[in-house]
């Protein structure tokens, strides 16, 4: 994997609803690995490599949304109104620039507004800002002049943030590593397995809409019908000063999930993982994450049960502009993911799945 496609995926614009940008990037790079490509019919892709016919078929996900807006109405002035597409907290917003992109595709930078402290009242400073009262800043002189460049209601609106190495080169920041982190890792798990002899039919998809609840990964499942799901996403890094400072580190491996607020992570297949990380001394962290859910939620409810599984990349400061990942913890995902594909046969997922 290299950092032109990290960056290339961290920097195109993509919320719920509006992937297209990143579905041609995954289709592109799909193209280059996968023996086949589809597409649901709410536009999700999929890439799949074939094995074993008569295996398990084994479904891995990453969403390809990030959690943004969307523009709500255009004041007289040519100010943006805007509602959240996906999740924010209303204290990381406020003087934050965005882009704005247009139905025939063009893209205009704004700036969240916010009023200078000099002229706050002593009320205003001692309470949260909320979003209802926030505007973008493009400026206009006009609502004529900003409809004149083609902005809608109901446009995208996304962060705007440059892709950077940090100090320390494992260090990476970016937007939207919730979760096009997660889609990296499908191209390159892809990658490794091309060209080797794989015990079932592995299905990698880039599913939609999961900032809003999950919805790509359930339609995809009915499609596929897998056997195992496993959702790559990324959870809460939470080694920062006002952090616990115990749990979930970057770079001591990705979070393999124990229970989030959608799903009991199936004890058996998260045991086979850890046995699997143990003998090839992959890190992985252990963790439970009391808010939020992933695409395993959707997975493990579709058609009759499916087994499934959250690999969480730890992530500082998510759902807002700027997050940082460590590569190390990305590896760590590929690999642990190479091994359990290669060993889920007929008979392991048989047991999994009924002898335990």
């Amino acid at each position: 994997m290299t950092l032109e496609l990290l960056k290339e995926l961290s920097e195109i614009d993509g919320t719920p609803g509006f992937e297209k940008e990143v579905r041609d990037v995954m289709k592109r790079e799909f193209n280059k690995v996968a023996d086949e490509i589809t597409f649901d019919k709410l536009g999700s892709v999929i890439g799949i490599l074939n094995g074993d016919v008569s295996g398990p078929r084994i479904m891995i996900t990453g969403h390809m949304d990030e959690t943004g807006f969307m523009v709500n109405d255009i004041t007289n002035d040519g100010f943006i109104k805007f509602q959240v597409n996906g999740g924010f907290w209303s204290q990381v917003l406020l003087s934050q620039k965005v882009t704005i992109t247009t139905r025939e595709g063009k893209k205009y930078t704004g700036v969240i507004g916010s009023k200078p402290p000099h002229i706050l009242s002593p009320e205003d400073k001692s309470k949260p800002f909320d979003i209802k009262d926030m505007f973008i800043d493009i400026g206009v002189y006009s609502k004529e002049e900003a409809v004149s460049l083609g902005i809608r209601t109901g446009d995208m609106i996304t962060p705007k943030t440059d892709f950077e190495v940090l100090g320390n080169k494992d260090f990476v920041l970016g937007k939207a590593w919730d979760c096009r982190i997660g889609c990296a890792a499908l191209i390159e798990i892809m990658n490794r397995l091309k060209g080797t002899k794989i015990p079932n039919t592995l299905y990698a998809v880039g599913t939609v809409m999961e900032e809003v609840g999950c919805r790509g990964a359930q339609v995809s499942a009915y499609k596929i019908k897998p056997d195992i799901g496993i959702a790559i996403d990324v959870g809460i890094g939470n080694d920062i000063p006002s952090g616990d400072g115990l749990h979930c580190k970057l770079g001591e491996g990705p979070q393999i999930l124990i229970y989030d607020s959608g799903t009991v992570g199936h004890r058996y297949l998260r045991e086979l993982l850890e046995s699997i990380c143990d003998e090839k001394k992959i890190k992985y962290q252990s963790a439970i994450l009391k808010g939020g859910a992933t695409d395993a939620k959707s997975i493990s409810l579709a058609n009759d049960g499916t087994p499934s599984l959250s690999i969480c990349l730890p992530a500082r400061y998510i759902h807002s502009h700027t997050s940082i990942i460590n590569l190390k913890d990305f590896e760590a995902t590929v690999e642990m993911l190479v091994e359990l594909i290669k060993r889920l046969d007929s008979k392991t997922v048989q047991k999994l799945t009924y002898e335990y």
